[in-house]
């Protein structure tokens, strides 16, 4: 039976299908060591209208779903940014930050222009370029090499990357819709100079004020921080924001006191298995298999450009502070390695992007540059952690080791040599 004739399928065996997608495909992936996030993009291309069209074409039920994946996926990337790391190593976090968002930031402008973009399309794929998400951090963890400098800076650039990268899509967003003048321009400044700290600090308090008064429960903090994010994302879009960015925000907002909370390892289980999935499931429901075929074979050369540019520009960038803090070079590469993966949310930005359209019908950026990022996103999420565990073995193997203790036997009057191994390191690679 040709693909196109396949009956339609009722609402529950969708959802079922949906269901077995999400419990089999993010095991899969581990094992053969790929990010599960790549699976549920095939899944989605293979299910979508490019693959046997098990899944109509425009669903209200999966749009919905996918778009509070969305917002929790960016949500929780403010909420997983440590603020006390990025305290202790401010200084050196921010010249760090600034050079792995501003190098990839004007490489992925110049590949932008030298391909035909405008300048505000060549803007927004570099600042696609100039975040990054932290996929080798269980990696370090695991290596013990979450107390070393490099490994916090690194960490601590994440804040710096990440709202910058989100600031520039909110500048940039607006004025490809309706149009550049000072007058929008300044007010749209102005509207973020406000909005920021209103996120940040008020909905903070109100927060805190809101619990210490109705009790500090489970129930309480769930439905508060699952409040906050949508308030802050409608808020977002009322100053014509995309609602990720107020997501995020939220995630910073709450981030201190929820933090270790069991409302938030609940909402973490409802989006990372139901929501999250079904946003990347969606993604693949957007992608052309021949259209991202064409783009791998004519326009190899913006592939070549973003991909190369990338890596070259955050391993530059790590090199160009080592002699400034005197970090090894094994430090330094470790620090590149962490700051390459490009997941959840240059792929969230990338999307809206994408569906951004001015007034002639124009997107601010088109397929070719959203199905790159998608290939950027493969290559990164799954070089960067297999680097990570590279540089971070030598790294620790390079450390010298205490294999001797010297212990006094006072009643002997003499002193006795104790051989101690250092801790042996698990063989496997961790799968993320």
């Amino acid at each position: 039976m040709p693909l196109e004739s396949l009956p339609y399928l009722p609402v529950l065996t969708r959802f079922a299908i949906a269901l077995a997608v999400f419990l089999f495909v993010p095991k899969l992936c581990a094992r053969i060591g790929l990010p599960s996030a790549v699976g549920l993009l095939m899944a989605g291309v293979l299910l979508g209208p490019s693959g046997v069209r098990v899944a109509p074409q425009n669903s209200e039920i999966a749009e919905f779903f996918a778009e509070i994946g969305k917002l929790l996926l960016m949500f929780f990337a403010g909420l997983e940014i440590d603020i006390e790391q990025f305290t202790r190593t401010r200084n050196r976090s921010m010249i760090f930050g600034w050079m792995t968002f501003s190098l990839p930031l004007l490489t992925g402008i110049g590949v932008g222009l030298a391909f035909g973009y405008g300048w505000l399309s060549a803007i927004l794929i570099g600042s696609l370029l100039a975040s990054h998400t932290l996929l080798g951090f269980p990696i370090v963890q695991r290596l013990g090499l979450t107390n070393n400098e490099a490994v916090t800076v690194t960490v601590g650039a994440t804040i710096f990357t990440d709202l910058g990268s989100l600031l520039i899509l909110a500048i940039c967003l607006p004025v490809h819709t309706t149009g550049f003048s000072w007058n929008a321009f300044s007010l749209q400044l102005l509207e973020l100079a406000i909005y920021i700290p209103v996120v940040l600090f008020g909905f903070s308090a109100l927060a805190r004020r809101f619990l210490k008064n109705r009790g500090d429960t489970t129930e309480n903090q769930f439905f508060m921080i699952l409040l906050i994010m949508v308030l802050a994302s409608q808020g977002a879009e009322l100053i014509n924001l995309e609602a990720i960015i107020g997501a995020f925000l939220a995630g910073l907002a709450v981030n201190r006191f929820v933090k270790h909370s069991e409302a938030k390892e609940q909402l973490e289980f409802l989006g990372n298995t139901l929501f999250i999935p079904m946003f990347f499931v969606s993604i693949g429901f957007l992608i052309n298999v021949r259209i991202f075929a064409s783009t791998l074979l004519n326009n190899w050369g913006l592939v070549i450009g973003i991909v190369g540019g990338l890596i070259v520009s955050k391993f530059v960038a790590a090199f160009s502070v080592q002699r400034l803090f005197g970090y090894k070079t094994m430090e330094t590469l470790l620090m590149g390695a962490m700051s390459l993966p490009q997941v959840a949310a240059t792929l969230a930005a990338a999307l809206v992007a994408y569906e951004a359209k001015n007034s002639a019908g124009v997107r601010l950026i088109d397929e070719p540059v959203i199905n790159t990022v998608i290939i950027l996103m493969v290559v990164t999420s799954v070089l960067g952690p297999v680097l990570t565990e590279q540089f971070g073995r030598r790294l620790v193997q390079s450390e010298p080791q205490p294999n001797l203790t010297t212990q006094t036997d006072a009643s002997a009057g003499q002193s006795s040599t104790l051989q101690v191994d250092p801790p042996a390191l698990p063989d496997r690679t961790l799968s993320v």
